[in-house]
């Protein structure tokens, strides 16, 4: 697994051995990104469930101001150091304006600075079905500014999460079996 694009690309990105991590596949990384365009560069985001954090990764290689990942397990923590740490050298940028919260999905909540523009969702998928509709209600109090954010929640092609307020406007990746991201805007 490597940075698809901008100026770290090419960067391989660490896992920690014993971990069951479901790394996001670069091809689907690549259709998001593309999706996405313009609005990365500048933007601040959020990585929930971050793991080896491929997307808030990938967003600091094509521009984002900066942003928080948040993962809970502490050997993925040290392996997401170890990644922000390369790709910011390769990058030739500082980690000024980064952090990693090693926390909760769930119970973590964004100091009033960390308000983000993109909020990045890639839970473990067999954890969906208990946590998918919660994560994405508490998405509208991380974003900066609720009515022009995006969330990007990375999911089974099979599984849809719904949540008051929040609409699906696009569906990438390969469908039934596959992991596939959907594109919620607020409502």
């Amino acid at each position: 697994m490597r940075i698809s694009g901008g100026a770290a690309r090419g960067i391989p990105l660490r896992a920690p051995k014993g971990v069951d991590l479901r790394p996001a596949m670069d091809r689907l990384r690549q259709g998001v990104f593309s999706s996405l365009g313009a609005r990365v560069v500048g933007a601040r985001f959020v990585d929930l469930f971050a793991g080896t954090g491929s997307y808030g990764l990938e967003a600091l290689s094509r521009g984002a101001a900066g942003g928080v990942f948040v993962e809970r397990h502490r050997a993925t923590v040290a392996a997401l150091r170890e990644n922000l740490a390369a790709v910011c050298r390769s990058a030739g940028r500082s980690d000024e304006g980064v952090r990693i919260a090693a926390a909760d999905t769930l119970t973590w909540t964004p100091a009033a600075h960390e308000a983000a523009d993109l909020v990045f969702i890639d839970p473990p998928f067999a954890e969906i079905p208990t946590v998918g509709a919660r994560v994405l209600e508490r998405c509208a109090a991380m974003l900066r500014d609720p009515a022009s954010g995006i969330v990007v929640f990375e999911m089974p092609g099979e599984v849809e999460v719904s949540s008051p307020g929040w609409r699906c406007t696009n569906r990438i990746g390969q469908g039934r079996g596959q992991p596939t991201c959907c594109f919620y805007v607020r409502t």
